[in-house]
């Protein structure tokens, strides 16, 4: 037996075929096409934040439900990035509600910038 290679990588045949790759923009939801990405991608870095206070108070679904006035099943498809439904707005207010700090900073787009944008930073 060879160290270093598994058998899948043994069985593995090479090919003549190029992999063709393209860089991402930095927002899947734009990649992809998608309607207001920079929105869809700010309410899943704040979905994201939701879930890892979750995960830090070490909150039940039932638990979190009762604190964010939502049902278990909401809050389920919530955590599983289920956003529809869902405003900023609204999203902000259950991450007051868990307990955190939401500061909102307006500023100049970067010099050299084609457009201004909208991200979330957490910190």
């Amino acid at each position: 037996m060879r160290s270093g290679l598994s058998n899948k990588n043994e069985r593995t045949k090479a090919t003549d075929e190029a992999v063709r790759f393209e860089q991402g923009s930095g927002n899947v939801f734009a990649d992809l096409g998608l309607p207001n990405p920079e929105i869809a991608l700010a309410k899943a870095e704040l979905v994201q934040h939701i879930r890892a206070v979750i995960a830090e108070r070490k909150l039940t679904q039932a638990k979190t439900a009762a604190l964010l006035g939502l049902d278990q099943p909401k809050v389920s498809a919530l955590v599983r990035g289920r956003t529809a439904g869902y405003s900023i707005d609204r999203l902000f207010k259950f991450l007051n509600a868990l307990g955190q700090q939401i500061e909102i900073s307006v500023r100049p787009a970067p010099r050299g910038a084609d457009s201004a944008g909208t991200r979330v930073v957490v910190g």
